[in-house]
């Protein structure tokens, strides 16, 4: 007895050890994030709002920086996409501001936030105000944004990198190394489309999947590719030419075809800005960046009596409460909360989302369908509305995505691995079952499915199948057995989801904003009399990096194709067997 009481406070005693120091090390951590944010911006009179986007990370909503990753070497500053798009436009009406001075190289967003970015930066042109860009290793994101500018100038130093090259995908597929370790996954799905899962049970891709993501890719690159070519005064042909014949290697290559306004070395750009801001010395030319200026300007109107509300799904669709991911109670209760907020007018329902559990997203359905009774809701779809994304959102009384939102994905799978072979002919374990009934075992993962099994599984992804089809039919005023004929999983780009029903306008989340106060019907839909207010809050410094120490569980079907087999089937919980998912099997981002 007394050895184990010995044990026992040595044991309490190094616990108390660890967390003073885990608590002294978040102290300091804290304290040198709060040096770093403790400089307030100051607007100069006269200034260059500068974009420097390998400083920003466009994201859904505006946060904190995350401590561990700024402990990791991430210097990039969060920029919610509405924000920096209230900047851009803040920045076209403010006399101060005189021009734009962007460096795109390295931009990094999702495919919704570049496009939504570059819109913004279009509206800012369309003032009578100029943008002028530099460019030192062209990418696609890059130069995408890029070609918006008025002027575009390269570096005419050699070393520069090109990457612009199209968009790709790569597909993984793990059978052949799941079958030598003896894992055997069993995948029940509805739609030949729905590719979630298929990359464990075959070792190439399916006909059609191979057919939904090539219409996919070349949808959204025909609409990249197409604006490029259309701000630089060439054909889209030509210009996809240039990328498939390898012309594009050298700065004198965008130069000669006209990509480029000019090479120039940094002092001779630097020239360049003196002689726009009519200064002698490149010192007296007066930068702000976009960050300090949406801080100092992007404020919540709080004179405004009457609010329109963003409620921001951004993640995987989970049950519980977790506040990392669109969990299905906690995003149910802040739906009630904004219903029953009578300050507020319209809600917009930002979808940045690729699905997940279909528990949850049918609750938080069933809460924007009390919030409709109550107030409009527009959607608005982020990089992805796919699967549960869609589940929760379908319905809203008008919805705005973008041309490359990933749309759709009407299927529903199941999957349950086994490791039976892997226990007996690797592990050299043999595994005894004892049950109380003929199924007890059935979500073990020690033994295959039976043939019954298997039909009673298939069965309830069958039912949810037709909910899911049922819903998308009423939500959208379209008749069953179309939707289903669109539906089968297939993943949509926002393009062609428009042209097949799917959506109801191409647009931004402030084309969406504006839309909302429309319907709100106050005489207030250019937003400058609306106060506008985000959930859910993001968290806070302290929250984040308590968060991040905590650590959390994921599902296996939380992971995306790059994932390694020990990283998916690690995570994988004995109480996730035999649940149901809409989920979209891999997600995109652009650097």
């Amino acid at each position: 007895m007394k050895e184990f009481l010995k044990m026992t406070l040595a044991a309490m005693l190094g616990f108390l050890v660890v967390s003073i120091a885990m608590t002294l090390f978040s102290f300091a951590l804290l304290g040198s994030l709060a040096a770093l944010g403790s400089s307030q911006p100051v607007m100069p009179r006269s200034a260059v709002l500068r974009l420097d986007m390998s400083t920003i990370m466009l994201t859904e909503q505006n946060a904190a920086q995350d401590p561990l990753a700024m402990l990791q070497g991430e210097t990039r500053s969060q920029l919610g996409i509405l924000n920096a798009i209230r900047a851009i436009d803040a920045a076209a009406a403010d006399p101060a501001v005189k021009y734009i001075f962007m460096k795109p190289d390295m931009a990094y967003g999702g495919m919704a936030q570049i496009e939504e970015f570059r819109q913004a930066l279009e509206n800012f042109r369309s003032s009578g105000k100029a943008i002028v860009s530099y460019i030192e290793n062209p990418t696609n994101a890059g130069y995408y944004l890029a070609s918006v500018s008025d002027k575009i100038y390269m570096t005419s130093y050699e070393g520069g990198m090109t990457m612009i090259s199209g968009i790709s995908s790569q597909l993984i597929f793990l059978k052949d190394i799941l079958d030598k370790l003896g894992v055997n996954v069993q995948l029940i799905r509805h739609g030949k489309y729905k590719s979630a899962g298929e990359m464990y049970v075959k070792n190439s891709i399916s006909p059609e999947n191979r057919e939904q993501n090539q219409q996919l890719v070349s949808s959204i690159w025909n609409s990249w590719s197409g604006q490029i070519a259309a701000a630089r005064g060439i054909t889209a042909d030509d210009f996809n030419g240039l990328i498939d014949d390898l012309k594009l290697n050298f700065p004198e290559d965008y130069l000669d075809n006209g990509l480029v306004d000019g090479l120039l070395t940094q002092d001779e750009m630097k020239d360049k800005l003196c002689d726009l801001s009519v200064v002698e010395k490149f010192e007296d030319v007066s930068m702000i960046s976009l960050q300090d200026y949406a801080a100092l300007k992007v404020v919540p109107n709080l004179k405004a009596k009457e609010k329109i509300a963003v409620i921001y799904a951004s993640g995987n669709i989970i049950d519980g409460n977790d506040k990392t991911q669109v969990s299905g109670d906690r995003f149910a209760a802040i739906i009630s909360d904004v219903r029953r907020d009578s300050t507020v007018k319209a809600v917009v329902f930002r979808v940045n989302s690729p699905g997940g559990s279909v528990l949850a997203s049918e609750k938080i359905r069933n809460e924007i369908e009390l919030l409709k009774k109550d107030k409009p809701v527009v959607a608005s779809y982020g990089n992805y509305a796919a699967s549960g994304g869609y589940w929760i959102s379908n319905s809203c009384d008008y919805i705005f995505s973008n041309a490359g939102t990933l749309t759709g994905s009407i299927g529903v799978f199941s999957m349950i691995p086994e490791f039976s072979g892997t226990l007996k002919d690797i592990a050299h374990v043999n595994v005894t079952s004892i049950s109380s009934n003929d199924h007890a075992d059935m979500y073990s993962g020690t033994r295959p499915l039976s043939i019954s099994e298997t039909a009673y599984m298939q069965a309830s992804v069958e039912r949810i199948y037709d909910k899911f089809t049922s819903i998308v039919a009423e939500g959208r005023g379209l008749e069953q057995d179309y939707v289903d004929s669109i539906a089968q999983g297939r993943v949509w780009s926002g393009c062609d989801a428009l042209e097949i029903g799917l959506t109801d306008c191409t647009g931004t989340i402030k084309d969406a904003l504006i839309y909302a106060a429309g319907l709100a019907g106050n005489g207030m839909p250019d937003l400058s009399g609306w106060q506008i207010v985000e959930y859910p809050r993001p968290l806070n410094t302290i929250e984040m990096l308590l968060e991040s120490l905590g650590g959390g569980n994921a599902s296996v079907f939380a992971g995306t194709p790059l994932e390694s087999v020990e990283e998916a089937f690690s995570s994988w919980d004995a109480d996730e067997s035999g649940k149901v998912y809409a989920r979209m099997p891999y997600e995109i981002s652009l650097r």
